[in-house]
């Protein structure tokens, strides 16, 4: 079941599920919103179990049963370096569920959709291996990442429609249409 802005999203024991990132942001899947209002309509951030013992694990992602499936177009693997930024991706009609298997990532949301009562707002989801969870994201919303920690990231990406060039609008990382800042948040 999708996790949403008001429900709890801690995992029962044997399974690892997305939690916030901070306290701030409790029951929220993860996500983060840095403009002060909701999550943005229509994004689901979905907790995953993973099966772990002595030999390995088994890290579930997607199946035609779930609930928040829609169809299959196909999968692939985006790979990036720590520090690395690959943004931003508008897609016009494909939706994408990301999930990050190797790694950690800072996956960002720009909500474009002139009809969305959530036009305007970011959302950050920070996933991977200590937060395993699938983001599924709508047409219509800028989005990117940028792989964070030690190692190479490995996300998956199950798209609901066969990659076509045409279909996806790119922006650079570091414009001005998108107010976000790649830069890591101290303090």
């Amino acid at each position: 079941m999708p996790i949403s802005s008001t429900q709890d999203s801690r995992g029962s024991s044997g399974s690892a599920t997305c939690f916030p990132a901070d306290a701030s942001t409790k029951g929220s899947g993860g996500a983060i919103d840095r403009s002060g209002g909701a999550m943005i309509h229509g994004v689901n951030i979905v907790p995953l179990r993973q099966i772990v013992d002595e030999r390995g694990k088994i890290m579930h992602m997607l199946k035609a049963t779930d609930p928040h499936f829609i169809s299959f177009g196909e999968i692939y693997f985006s790979c990036a370096w720590p520090g690395v930024v690959k943004a931003w991706h508008i897609h016009q009609a494909m939706t994408v569920n990301n999930v990050v298997m190797v790694g950690r990532a800072k996956l960002v949301m720009y909500d474009l959709r002139e009809e969305s009562p959530t036009r305007g707002q970011l959302q950050e989801v920070f996933f991977g291996e200590d937060n395993y969870c699938l983001v599924q994201i709508p047409p219509g919303i800028a989005n990117g990442y940028k792989a964070y920690g030690d190692k190479m990231v490995v996300m998956a990406n199950c798209a609901t429609e066969p990659h076509e060039p045409g279909e996806m609008l790119r922006l650079d990382p570091f414009t001005n249409q998108i107010p976000y800042d790649w830069a890591v948040k101290h303090g």
